[in-house]
């Protein structure tokens, strides 16, 4: 005689622990991540991130490209983040070479990274209430993606990869009156973005999914390595560009967004509070940009090779810390790239946050991590 045994809950009922696959499936969720869940019943056991699904192998490619080439796989890792990526890259060679940038070329370096941050953001802002069921946020954060991505588009020519930036500034001034339409297009995104927010911060069915969900405490979050909006919800009060200022930021007063919350409603306020501080702060780069003349980047020899040694610039992305040691041989190719990404520190701290929940609430724990798989996988 055969005992059978019953997967799932309930008074008197034999149980047995099933092993469930998350994906890996469609780039929906920003990218192809595989979950391996121990379940019993609806609660959830253990959690494993499985990574590698999209290896791209970049930091090989670095190896064989030169400085000017690399420029161009580094803005895909994080593909919501371009321009911040192009940055390290750009800031590492650069240090490493003693060029020092034009005025002019690191004041617009952060305005158009301040916008970048803005049009990451509302991605997430637009994505994440759609994960847990909410259609109508969406229509507005893309609205105002819209309107920056206009304003980036006619500076750099790219929509998603605008490979802006250049060892020793940028890849050439932006067209005559493009800081005027940029100016009104942060204006037009500010007075609209009340919208977006008083449709969701407060909404009973959002809050109730959220609040209270997926707690990361910040003991927790600065062992795994967690940063930027997913750090500061937690209560970790670190920020590059206030506290190791690069560009232009030294200049600038930097409010620093953080809750003690933890949680995926904390995620997702500090996000949402982060568009209002970077929108203020680019047009205050803006307005300096305005006020100064000159070249936007130097003059480099035919073939570009960094001196021997080795150093890392590390900047605040709209995900988190990204860092970048780079290694020099003195040739045309860095001998070796190393990417220190976000969203691969955020996504390790799923394999604590997830073992006991229910399983209904561990799509609202996984977007409310904001990564992007590009940038783990590399």
């Amino acid at each position: 005689m055969t005992s059978e045994i019953t997967v799932g809950t309930g008074a008197g009922l034999d149980t047995a622990d099933m092993v469930l696959n998350i994906g890996p499936q469609h780039p929906s969720t920003h990218g192809v991540l595989r979950l391996r869940l121990l379940l019993d019943g609806e609660r959830v056991v253990s959690a494993e991130p499985i990574i590698g699904y999209m290896h791209r192998g970049a930091e090989k490619l670095f190896e064989v490209r030169d400085y000017r080439q690399i420029i161009m796989l580094a803005n895909r890792h994080d593909w919501l983040s371009a321009f911040c990526n192009e940055l390290g890259v750009v800031l590492a060679v650069e240090r490493l070479m003693g060029i020092e940038v034009p005025e002019r070329a690191v004041w617009l370096r952060t305005a158009l990274a301040e916008l970048n941050r803005v049009l990451n953001h509302l991605m997430f802002l637009g994505s994440y209430p759609l994960e847990i069921g909410a259609i109508t946020p969406v229509f507005y954060a893309f609205r105002e993606r819209e309107t920056i991505q206009a304003v980036l588009e006619e500076a750099s020519g790219g929509r998603m990869h605008y490979m802006y930036n250049r060892v020793g500034g940028l890849k050439e001034e932006v067209p005559a009156g493009w800081t005027g339409r940029a100016r009104a297009a942060i204006d037009q995104v500010r007075r609209r973005m009340p919208d977006l927010d008083s449709l969701i911060r407060r909404n009973e069915i959002f809050l109730a999914r959220t609040v209270g969900v997926g707690v990361l405490t910040a003991a927790e979050a600065a062992a795994y390595g967690a940063s930027g909006p997913v750090g500061r919800a937690s209560g970790l009060d670190l920020d590059l560009r206030r506290d190791e200022p690069y560009l232009a930021y030294g200049e600038l007063s930097v409010p620093v967004v953080t809750r003690t919350a933890g949680d995926c409603h904390a995620r997702f306020e500090v996000l949402l509070d982060q568009v209002y501080v970077s929108l203020d702060l680019a047009q205050q780069c803006l307005d300096r940009v305005d006020q100064l003349t000159g070249p936007v980047n130097v003059r480099l020899p035919k073939v570009v090779k960094a001196p021997e040694g080795h150093t890392y610039a590390w900047t605040e992305n709209p995900l988190g810390v990204n860092g970048y040691y780079l290694v020099s041989r003195g040739e045309k190719t860095p001998w070796r790239l190393k990417l220190r990404t976000a969203s691969y520190a955020n996504v390790q701290a799923l394999s604590t946050l997830l073992p006991g929940t229910l399983v209904p609430d561990l799509i609202a724990i996984l977007g409310s991590m904001f990564f992007v798989v590009g940038d783990i996988d590399k």
